[in-house]
């Protein structure tokens, strides 16, 4: 980790990203609050609204900056996004209808659905070693969960001395920072392009899932961490204060709980990276998120303090390790010119999976009661658990023999065996530039 952060483009870029998880954050709480001076009783119904807004932003967007950002300069990408979600949260306190809220949250949605999925596909470029890059995939899981802890203490702290209007200035100020930290680092360019139109290359991040078997996993394992976390995320304030009987102030500590869970998972992923295989230790997360989805169906058959913290410990604990080695799975299984298509895809269709959760979990706690909810969550967890067990091959199963024409890249095929047909040698399924449609088994 050490060697890691003396690396000053990963530096500089990781100090981008926390100022601008802290901004998003603040927005967050800020936004809260707008909408309860705007809305009164109805702030709930206008949030919901806003989230789902974001969501759906996710969804659209991230194929289309997969498509252009093998062609497009990621740094400017990057500021140009940072600068136009500075431009919406300073506009945002003026606002006095629940449409221009609606709107500019649709504009930064669509900003950060363009920063996030780029910044990724970045990272194994600028961290090119393997160990480092599995530190890097931890660091940036620590910093999401420290923002979710963080963020509202320091609103909280400064709502008691100002308005919240001034969170928005502050996260303003926190883009333009990230923007500043962006523009001074060299972002090598993409080495090489995928091939084909814009809508062939609007859809590709989509056919590499639909292709590749252990991405095919990984959909499934989103799954997992979308029917599990929506439990953290949406029912936690009715848990403590309907089922447990807790304040305010408890529910605070049991969203703590599960943040601390989240950066637990972050902190033991370098050390597991180094001795497991990736399928391995996403699997195991997602047998813990499982055990999670389990124990909520013991808390709301004895409700307990006790219960409720082991809970949401494994609902940070078990999709933490899921979501902290995606990116590894993700670098080993696209070649560069594919990877922006592919992190993008992934951004896309895991915001898909919670787009389901968010309204399924919220229809069935107010109509069938949190025993139904959880099961329900819990059964899908399962299934999902189960697909990616099926469709994930075990290491060696996933070996590809397959055939390369006679004017392949030597370095590629150097151990293959040479036949009047061409080159002739198996690896692990991954779709490059030397196999653009994947291996094709002979």
């Amino acid at each position: 980790m050490r060697s890691l952060f003396r690396n000053t483009r990963f530096r500089r870029l990781f100090t981008a990203q926390v100022v601008a998880l802290v901004g998003t954050g603040l927005t967050t709480v800020a936004l809260g609050l707008l909408a309860y001076d705007l809305a009164g009783e109805r702030a709930a119904l206008v949030l919901g609204s806003a989230l789902t807004i974001k969501m759906a932003a996710y969804v659209v967007v991230g194929p289309v900056v997969g498509a252009v950002a093998d062609r497009a300069p990621r740094r400017m990408l990057m500021v140009g996004a940072d600068v136009v979600r500075a431009a919406v949260v300073l506009v945002l306190p003026w606002v006095s209808e629940i449409w221009q809220v609606f709107a500019l949250v649709g504009v930064l949605q669509v900003a950060s659905a363009t920063f996030t999925p780029v910044f990724q596909s970045v990272i194994p470029d600028v961290v090119p070693d393997e160990q480092d890059y599995a530190g890097a995939l931890s660091a940036a899981q620590l910093a999401s969960s420290a923002e979710t802890v963080l963020s509202p203490l320091l609103a909280a702290a400064a709502v008691a001395v100002t308005s919240y209007s001034t969170l928005f200035v502050g996260t303003c100020a926190g883009f333009v920072l990230s923007a500043v930290l962006v523009a001074s680092t060299v972002v090598p360019p993409v080495a090489g392009r995928a091939q084909g139109d814009f809508a062939t290359r609007l859809l590709l991040g989509v056919r590499l899932f639909r292709a590749v078997p252990q991405l095919r996993g990984l959909l499934a394992l989103n799954v997992v961490v979308a029917a599990v976390g929506v439990v953290s995320l949406v029912t936690t304030v009715n848990v403590v204060r309907d089922l447990l009987g807790g304040t305010e102030a408890d529910v605070g500590l049991l969203l703590a709980v599960s943040g601390a869970g989240t950066a637990a998972a972050a902190l033991t992923s370098p050390w597991l990276a180094r001795r497991l295989p990736v399928r391995t230790v996403m699997l195991a997360g997602a047998t813990l998120s499982c055990l999670a989805a389990g124990a909520t169906l013991l808390l709301a058959a004895t409700p307990s303090w006790t219960t409720a913290t082991l809970a949401w410990a494994l609902i940070g604990f078990g999709p933490g390790w899921i979501m902290v080695n995606t990116g590894r799975l993700l670098r080993t299984s696209a070649g560069p010119g594919q990877r922006p298509a592919l992190f993008s895809a992934q951004f896309s269709l895991s915001h898909a999976c919670w787009l389901v959760t968010y309204p399924l979990t919220g229809w069935l706690a107010v109509s069938a009661g949190w025993t139904v909810t959880w099961s329900v969550l819990a059964a899908l967890a399962v299934v999902a658990l189960g697909v990616a067990v099926t469709v994930w091959p075990t290491a060696g199963a996933d070996l590809v023999r397959h055939r390369h024409d006679h004017d392949a890249d030597r370095a590629h095929v150097v151990t293959a065996r040479r036949s009047v047909h061409g080159w002739t040698h198996a690896h692990r399924l991954v779709v490059d530039d030397q196999h653009p449609h994947g291996p094709v088994p002979v």
